[in-house]
């Protein structure tokens, strides 16, 4: 069972646990997800929790307008944490699952905690780094946090970046419990369709134009901003994809520079996902001039599954997937004129652009497709599913019981 506590869509960690469980559901396992989400994944067994209001840590664009939790009072988060505790534990009673996996360390870890002691189902911890960045600004959890993980079977960090953060913040005694498993793509979801790339040229007036991209939440951790500033010295067509809080402040810049090479195209819901992954084949370079430590950043590795090269900010894990001057280049952050200069030397050159896209093909599909990953964490599941007299007492009457995650 997965503990979740944002909609499915709109997000790295969404499209993370979309992927697992899907891949869990395709080797013979029971899979359920208690989240604030009403759609529905094939042969997934979903709960949907309702808290009083939806919170974020940095943005999502399908929670337009949404508090930050650093934000809100006492109270408030107190009804959001209540809220996931009445959901989940009927939830775990009725689907009585063997393991529990908590996504994101800040209201469900303790949750899961609360499932240990009532059920004795041993749980994993899971930290994308977004979780960790706000516990850096309010530490109101941490206290609850602490005690979850050292109970909890294991800890898992998408990049060695987050797994450091993580140390310094809980300390490195858990050093022992925490393990490093990255996000992932579907290789064949970014191989491109010539018909579609077509129909993304004439509807946007792409032919025969050099295309930079990003995607993502416009947040200000994002970066967008030195993307745009660099425009107006970029030799081919602007396009974001996203929509987040600074979109207002990004639209008034590219008024500001009167740039005619550059458009917000906004944000692409489920239903437009296919033509969505369309763009990053049919750009020529993909940018991702963020300002923060990204934890790793799996819009990257799409546009690296799509053979497209990546120009990205010198920070957090994103080292660890773009290899500067080998698959693409690393910049300073906040740096637009080298944003500029080395997206103009990638679209000047076609057979660098091609060699870079090949090589980052190649270190996705060795090492980041969700099939190799969701078996390690199918692994892990084997290795930590409770199966003492307890539980055995626990699930002995439910009818056909069989391996759940």
């Amino acid at each position: 069972m997965f503990l979740y506590m944002f909609p499915l869509w709109g997000n790295g960690s969404g499209a993370w646990l979309r992927a697992l469980a899907a891949e869990l559901v395709k080797h013979g396992h029971e899979v359920a997800i208690l989240a604030p989400e009403r759609r529905r994944l094939p042969g997934v067994k979903h709960y949907i929790v309702k808290p009083p209001q939806m919170g974020v840590f940095v943005g999502n664009p399908e929670l337009a307008g949404a508090k930050k939790y650093q934000d809100m009072n006492g109270v408030e988060l107190a009804k959001i944490y209540t809220s996931y505790i009445d959901a989940t534990l009927p939830a775990v009673k009725e689907f009585q699952p063997e393991i529990v996996h908590a996504f994101h360390t800040v209201f469900l870890p303790p949750v899961a905690r609360l499932i240990k002691i009532f059920y004795g189902i041993k749980f994993i911890i899971m930290t994308h780094g977004s979780d960790l960045h706000y516990l850096e600004r309010d530490r109101r959890f941490i206290g609850l946090i602490k005690d979850a993980v050292r109970v909890s079977a294991l800890v898992t960090a998408n990049s060695n970046f987050t797994r450091r953060w993580f140390l310094k913040m809980f300390g490195t005694e858990w050093s022992r419990k925490i393990r490093t498993i990255p996000g992932g793509v579907y290789i064949e979801e970014y191989q491109g369709n010539q018909e579609m790339r077509a129909k993304i040229d004439q509807k946007f007036g792409l032919k025969g134009k050099k295309v930079v991209l990003f995607t993502g939440r416009l947040t200000v951790h994002k970066g967008v901003e030195y993307l745009i500033k660099a425009a107006r010295q970029i030799n081919g067509e602007v396009l974001i994809l996203g929509d987040g809080p600074e979109r207002p402040y990004l639209e008034s810049l590219i008024k500001q520079y009167n740039l005619t090479n550059t458009r917000i195209l906004g944000y692409m819901s489920p239903k437009q996902q296919v033509n969505f992954r369309e763009f990053y084949s049919r750009a020529d370079v993909y940018v991702a001039p963020s300002t923060w430590n990204e934890p790793l950043g799996l819009v990257i590795l799409e546009a690296m599954a799509a053979k497209t090269p990546v120009i990205a900010s010198r920070s957090g894990g994103i080292t660890s997937l773009v290899k500067d001057g080998y698959n693409g280049y690393l910049v300073r952050a906040r740096n637009a004129q080298e944003i500029a200069e080395k997206v103009n030397t990638l679209l000047a050159n076609d057979e660098l652009r091609r060699k870079m896209g090949e090589r980052s093909y190649q270190v996705v599909s060795q090492k980041y497709t969700w099939e190799k990953l969701a078996e390690r964490f199918e692994r892990i599941y084997d290795k930590y599913a409770y199966t003492s007299k307890e539980y055995l007492r626990l699930v002995k009457t439910a009818p056909n019981h069989n391996h759940k995650k």
